[in-house]
């Protein structure tokens, strides 16, 4: 694993981002940064695309969050809360526990800063593994203190596509979902496989553990475990054009697929712990 720095395209490049690199079997790659534990970039053995998108425009920085990669959603999901969007998790530094060549372990407990936003002792445990055409991310929330707290948690994973009017998600089908765009109206996916072009972003309530992703040339399996719920998002030209953290056309090469437990929040008493994990699987 080799230390790095990553700059935000067209940024002050004195605000630096230090990262980590795994090298995984067959030239696998996978890079992250210690901020927000957040997965940046990975490419497997099988293809050499990129397959996590990261925006030129991104913000880096202690309290700032990053547009793309893998954030880590916690203890709240979207703004279903009276946290800070996404919760606190994303915005924090972690520590690093352990490194191999192909995976890693990190670390972020409470302190004084996230108790006087959310006053719960806790123990996160992020677990990064790399193989020649997969990344496991796996995510372990601890209780540690002397009373239950609920959380909702996601890990918010951006895939790079070449050009999102040419996806094709499968998997979803027959399914039902909360709208975000319609103040999570609850609707039904006739259609077998999903398709892109203005603002998308549903929460799928039990989804399938598996999805797929179709772009052109690249397919890359969605697998997820512990986790209840599927989110998908792809803002549009229209809302991509107002985030300033979103370079221009970003939105035409990325797709949010998150595995999340964002509809029903997790009991934790005391002592108690949860896991869940996502796994990316290049089958091109």
């Amino acid at each position: 694993m080799t230390q790095e720095n990553l700059t935000s395209s067209g940024r002050d490049e004195s605000k630096r981002t230090p990262t980590l690199r795994l090298e995984g079997p067959q030239g696998a790659q996978a890079t992250f940064g210690l901020h927000g534990a957040q997965l940046l970039s990975w490419t497997p053995s099988a293809c050499a695309t990129e397959r996590l998108f990261l925006s030129g425009a991104s913000r880096y920085g202690d309290g700032q969050s990053i547009r793309g990669g893998i954030p880590v959603i916690f203890p709240q999901f979207a703004n279903r809360g009276p946290l800070p969007k996404h919760g606190l998790a994303r915005t924090r530094s972690w520590t690093l526990l352990g490194q191999a060549p192909a995976c890693a372990r990190l670390e972020l407990r409470d302190d004084a800063h996230t108790r006087a936003m959310w006053p719960q002792a806790f123990r996160l445990l992020l677990d990064v593994a790399l193989s020649e055409r997969a990344l496991t991310v796996s995510l372990r929330v601890e209780n540690p203190g002397h009373s239950a707290f609920e959380f909702t948690a996601a890990l918010h994973t951006y895939l790079r596509v070449a050009d999102i009017a040419q996806v094709r998600l499968h998997g979803l089908g027959g399914g039902y979902y909360l709208d975000a765009t319609r103040d999570f109206a609850a609707c039904r996916q006739d259609e077998a496989e999903l398709r892109f072009g203005a603002e998308l972003d549903r929460v799928y309530p039990d989804a399938p553990r598996e999805l797929r992703v179709d772009d052109g040339p690249c397919r890359t399996l969605v697998h997820s475990d512990g986790f209840a719920d599927a989110v998908i998002w792809n803002p549009g030209a229209t809302k991509a054009a107002a985030l300033d953290d979103m370079e221009p056309g970003g939105e035409r090469r990325m797709l949010c697929v998150e595995a999340a437990q964002a509809q029903r929040a997790i009991r934790l008493a005391p002592g108690e712990h949860w896991q869940g994990s996502q796994t990316l699987i290049a089958t091109d």
